[in-house]
């Protein structure tokens, strides 16, 4: 099995808070942070390209922080 490789948003600053993107299997979407890299999510390139765009349109900007 050969090891991902990942890149690293242009967003992220050194240290904590980086979100990291590798191609899985089948050319899957996985992201990964910084603070918990165990934790993986997989998706595909559409639902991930829609998220992108609703995050861009400020879909999300009234989501209530933790």
């Amino acid at each position: 099995m050969s090891e991902r490789h990942w890149r690293k948003s242009s967003y992220s600053v050194e240290g904590s808070n980086c979100l990291f993107v590798g191609v899985g299997k089948r050319d899957a979407i996985v992201l990964r942070e910084s603070e918990h890299p165990e934790v993986l999510l997989s998706t595909t390139r559409a639902p991930l390209r829609a998220f992108i765009r609703a995050a861009k349109g400020g879909e999300f900007d009234t989501v209530a922080e933790h």
